[in-house]
């Protein structure tokens, strides 16, 4: 009696191109998102909003770029989780997958937060809890039945976000020329003025930073990726080089037309300016650009999340069961979807502040030991006597990792309290499937080549 053939091993599917992998990276990035905290960043930098980003821009470039080497090493679902326990320690690659979690797990819960927060805003008779409850279920319906159909999705949504940043800019520059003439359209005072300084710019860098949380998460896409060790690099670089243009450019406008970092109220002050540029009309669009945004980022967000929890799933170091299997008919993690939509719900509960205190500081933990594993990974290649560029893996990974950390000293206090109670956490999860940590973390035995 013959052995029945194997079922082929359900797998994620390579669909996306570079264009596609940009275009999920600037969902996540959210471009939008400079006129949402465009205030907070002008006060604090003493109306030098364009500096903080410019500062914020260079400081990520260092870190994409290492991104894009381990892309390279590496092309796996993970990103900085795999990066660091296969250059560095699986040990470590466990307690950096434990602390990016904050980012990855709750920021789709901020995104929907900050969407359900403009709708209710606008609609005070409708629940925010509906709006974000409306959010989570269209983007986990999107997003389970697969990459696919949420990349379709994500190129509808970033059109028309586009589309509004081109309008608020060519609003903004009307409005300037018609009160100041073409001369008004250059000047150095949005980057530097009396009441700005190194101190404030680099203080709002580290804010600007959060703009910027997000074009690493495309490797997380890496084995959905079409030619992912030539395209994985270069996504991450243009992520980060055309966010931070639009940051740049976005502020510098809107500092014109609003000079200086007074307002009556810094969280709305992006809302204010666009009734004042292009009156109540565009106050709508602008509006519905933002609801927009947040739809996209969240859509980008939940997938990026997903994955993440599949691929420590998928090596057991959290429940394979539940964590490390794909939907044999969507070939998504649909269990990991609806466990981030889950979380999502926290979001009824909290405000704005609180929640984006879980993120910051998994993000910048993680930026930092991926500039490190970049180069562990050089010298572990030399031992092995293969040659690496040593200003791409040590000189710029240096400059990357010195950058996050003190961007990371930069954080308030409830953001570093509950980020080590988090880590504290994730040792003692880390010491029980160790066994004291005498053995590695359980790891799935697929090399990347297969993988690739």
């Amino acid at each position: 009696m013959s052995t029945p053939p194997k079922s082929p091993a359900v797998a994620l599917t390579r669909t996306l191109t570079l264009p596609s992998l940009v275009l999920f990276g600037l969902a996540y990035l959210t471009p939008l998102i400079v006129l949402g905290i465009f205030g907070i960043i002008a006060e604090t930098t003493g109306g030098a909003a364009p500096s903080a980003y410019l500062v914020a821009l260079v400081a990520m470039l260092f870190t994409a770029h290492s991104y894009g080497r381990m892309s390279v090493a590496y092309p796996v679902a993970g990103s900085a989780y795999t990066y660091v326990r296969k250059s560095i320690d699986p040990r470590v690659g466990f307690l950096v997958g434990w602390a990016i979690l904050l980012d990855y797990l709750f920021l789709p819960m901020v995104i929907w937060l900050i969407g359900g927060s403009y709708l209710s805003a606008q609609f005070p008779s409708v629940p925010i809890a509906a709006w974000i409850i409306g959010f989570i279920l269209v983007t986990t319906v999107l997003n389970v039945l697969g990459i696919r159909v949420a990349d379709k999705a994500n190129y509808v949504l970033m059109a028309f976000q586009l589309l509004v940043i081109v309008f608020f800019v060519a609003l903004s520059i009307g409005h300037v020329v018609s009160d100041e003439g073409v001369r008004g359209l250059f000047s150095a005072e949005p980057f530097m003025n009396a009441t700005s300084g190194f101190g404030a710019i680099t203080a709002g860098a580290a804010i600007a930073a959060y703009s910027f949380l997000g074009f690493d998460a495309v490797t997380t896409l890496t084995e959905e990726a079409v030619e992912p060790r030539k395209n994985m690099p270069r996504a991450i670089m243009l992520i980060a080089l055309i966010g931070g243009g639009i940051f740049v450019v976005v502020s510098y406008a809107t500092q014109l037309v609003h000079p200086g970092g007074v307002f009556e109220d810094s969280a709305s002050a992006a809302s204010e300016i666009a009734l004042q540029i292009g009156g109540t009309l565009f106050g709508a669009v602008f509006l519905a650009g933002l609801v927009a945004a947040q739809f996209a980022s969240g859509l980008a967000a939940q997938a990026s999340a997903s994955r993440l929890l599949y691929a420590m799933g998928r090596d057991s170091v959290l429940p394979r069961g539940v964590f490390g299997r794909l939907n044999p008919r969507f070939h998504t993690p649909v269990l990991n979807l609806l466990i981030t939509g889950g979380v999502g719900l926290i979001a009824i509960f909290l405000d704005v502040a609180t929640s984006t205190s879980f993120i910051n500081f998994g993000a910048f933990t993680a930026f930092t030991l991926v500039n490190v594993a970049v180069i562990f990974h050089y010298v572990r290649e030399r031992r092995a006597g293969r040659t690496l560029n040593p200003v791409s893996y040590v000189v710029v990974p240096v400059l990357g990792a010195a950058v996050c950390a003190f961007l990371l000293s930069q954080l308030d206090a409830n953001a570093v309290t509950l980020g080590l109670i988090w880590l504290a956490v994730g040792t003692v999860v880390l010491a029980v499937i160790t066994r004291g940590f005498r053995v590695a973390p359980p790891e799935m035995k697929a090399t990347e080549e297969v993988a690739a």
